[in-house]
């Protein structure tokens, strides 16, 4: 019996039924639950600009550049999942977090070095999701604007606003306590992401079964006509940025993993959820994104639902919107969640005997009942939420941010990482064929996301040269 497991046994803090054998409280997790909580971390903002991406790559680099990056990130993910325990994938001993299980495999220098770009990235999506939501909060006044007084209509909104209103549910959502209370907010978030992205794809194919002409392509845009030779490079780039972050879940899946129950292991059943979530939504993505294009051409807007790709019927893409501000803000709290328990962690092992940080009650909430209160979790979260909120604020541009958030994560925490971690388990040589295999793997995924950084980062210099931060659009 683990040390952990019996002093609390001893101490009469708990039955042992009611503990794993770290001596957490049980893990309740299933298949269910862990495909839902990696859908609704896949399908986010990122599906929305398929069919831009798609546009700029054209039909035959396009779905293929899809179909690689399900692959990878299906094959990385894998290998990731049986580092949730060390040395051994089954009985070894538990890793909470990806930090935990690089610390664990590749040592405290490699472990740094995944921290800074895991909550980098973290820090990023919970960014790129507060704009992602305040933009489709806007979408349904200006689709109901349209529909009111015409398509040319100057229908302006606030995004500001609307980021203060999202901010706001997020200031709320973050008190609960850990990741283990977020099952339900991410199987709601889960249906909703299904939902809006079935919507695009319906209004996609009504558009192509109502006719018009739309210039779609085998190598996406037209230099000369549609970009410059320079545009088209940058775009490319990008694309590939926005593919990326669109594929972007390896960050939190060991925390999805520690959900899970201890029997069956945790490494199959998550090996399970995993191909249940990329395949789901690779299909999806696939759909949305060829689908998107072949509505709206070289034309496609960066982002299909708000762009505005759609006008009518306008109650449908209420609906879309609607949906995406649900399931975003479920999403956001399973990438805040990390974050928060890092540096939580951190301060209270910091200051052991400081009151403020390390006090917690329970209080009885109406409806919700019994819920555990701490003054520091509401004061740092709080300040968190409403940071993330000012940065959106200040940088609001959707296609740019995603794309530069994927390629600054793809490569460290979707190939490199699980990679090592595999290798070191395995005792792979570097010089074997499967070694060499995976370092060509690496290398190349390397030099997609610096051309992808590159891309984003040139949009976004673009972009900020005529901007002024909140301005109504």
């Amino acid at each position: 019996m683990p040390v952990e497991a019996f002093e609390i046994a001893e101490n009469g803090g708990a039955n042992l039924k009611d503990v794993d054998d770290d001596g957490r409280p049980r893990r309740t997790g299933t298949l269910i639950t862990a495909s839902a909580h990696i859908i609704t971390a896949v399908i986010g903002s990122g599906v929305l600009s398929l069919a831009w991406a798609i546009a700029q790559l054209g039909w035959i680099i396009g779905p293929t550049v899809l179909i690689a990056f399900s692959l990878i990130t299906w094959f990385c993910s894998s290998l990731l999942t049986d580092c949730y325990r060390a040395p051994d994938p089954v009985h070894g001993k538990r890793n909470y977090t990806y930090g935990g299980a690089v610390r664990a495999y590749l040592g405290d220098v490699k472990y740094r070095f995944c921290s800074l770009a895991q909550y980098v990235n973290l820090v990023g999506v919970t960014i790129g999701y507060t704009i992602t939501t305040a933009i489709s909060m806007g979408a349904v006044k200006r689709s109901n604007c349209f529909h009111r007084h015409g398509h040319q209509a100057p229908c302006k909104v606030s995004d500001t606003t609307n980021m203060i209103i999202f901010a706001a549910i997020q200031i709320v959502l973050s008190q609960l306590p850990n990741f283990h209370e977020l099952s339900l907010l991410s199987l709601v978030a889960a249906v909703m992401s299904i939902t809006y992205s079935s919507i695009g794809l319906a209004l996609s194919i009504a558009k192509i079964a109502g006719g018009g002409h739309v210039r779609t392509t085998l190598t996406g845009v037209t230099v000369g006509v549609d970009v410059s030779g320079t545009e088209k490079i940058w775009r490319t780039f990008q694309s590939l940025g926005d593919i990326a972050f669109a594929y972007s879940y390896s960050n939190v899946l060991i925390e999805i993993q520690d959900t899970l129950k201890s029997s069956p292991p945790e490494n199959k059943v998550m090996k399970k959820a995993t191909s249940i979530g990329v395949s789901t939504t690779t299909l999806f993505y696939m759909l949305c994104g060829m689908l998107g294009y072949a509505a709206f051409g070289n034309e496609a807007p960066g982002n299909f639902l708000t762009g505005f790709g759609f006008y009518d019927p306008f109650w449908l893409i209420d609906i879309g919107n609607i949906c995406i501000a649900i399931h975003l803000i479920g999403a956001y709290q399973v990438f805040a969640q990390p974050i928060f328990q890092f540096f939580e962690n951190y301060i209270r092992n910091r200051y052991p005997e400081n009151g403020f940080i390390h006090s917690e009650r329970i209080i009885n909430i109406p409806i919700i009942g019994k819920f555990p209160f701490s003054p520091f979790r509401l004061v740092w979260r709080t300040l968190y939420v409403i940071i993330t909120a000012l940065v959106a604020m200040i940088f609001p541009f959707f296609n740019d941010f995603l794309g530069l958030i994927g390629a600054l994560s793809f490569w460290p925490l979707t190939v490199y990482f699980p990679v090592e971690m595999y290798k070191k388990q395995a005792q792979i040589s570097k010089f074997s064929k499967t070694g060499i295999w995976l370092n060509t793997l690496s290398s190349a995924c390397l030099v997609v996301s610096i051309l992808a950084a590159c891309g984003s980062v040139q949009g976004l210099v673009q972009a900020l040269a005529h901007y002024k931060p909140f301005k109504v659009s």
